[in-house]
């Protein structure tokens, strides 16, 4: 992936924060909190990456440079850091048990995703053959969705105790 594709990509991801922001209405606490998410599952996708390289279920050719190493952090925190903010919204509505059908949904539909991305931009990752890959991809969103979201409810408090913004009634 080059560093302009990256760039691309984190703006697209910013619209789609700035939508997903405006459909959920967050406070500007949980909008930190799913930001700090975001920030602490980057290092935990790069650390995913680099196992996945490391045990060849996938490659994912990374330029080792400081500054592309950064951009590439920065694009995986803004593009997963929307979704916290529907599983939020998705834990205040139903709890833990929705918060764990979230996170079923996204270990299920995430390595076909992959895949389909893989497929069409062969450069960005290449997929080893088997079902090792596949479980791995899963176990990584598994990840990447808990923590993501423990983190966000760290920073922002738990989603039963938030008021909505934008005059919600509450």
């Amino acid at each position: 992936m080059s560093p302009l594709q990256i760039i691309i990509a984190t703006g697209l991801y910013l619209v789609a924060f700035g939508v997903v922001i405006y459909f959920t209405r967050p406070t500007l606490r949980r909008v930190m909190g799913a930001l700090a998410g975001g920030a602490a599952v980057g290092v935990f996708g790069m650390c995913a990456i680099v196992a996945g390289n490391a045990l060849e279920v996938w490659q994912v050719p990374i330029t080792w440079t400081v500054a592309y190493v950064l951009l590439f952090y920065i694009g995986f925190a803004v593009s997963i850091s929307p979704l916290y903010l529907i599983t939020w919204r998705v834990a205040r509505r139903f709890g833990w048990r929705g918060l764990a059908v979230c996170i079923g949904a996204i270990a299920v539909i995430g390595p076909p995703r992959d895949y389909m991305y893989a497929a069409t931009f062969p450069d960005w990752m290449v997929f080893a053959p088997g079902i090792a890959p596949v479980l791995a991809d899963a176990a990584a969103y598994i990840g990447i969705v808990s923590l993501g979201h423990a983190v966000m409810s760290l920073v922002a408090g738990p989603a039963r105790d938030d008021q909505l913004a934008r005059g919600s009634g509450k």
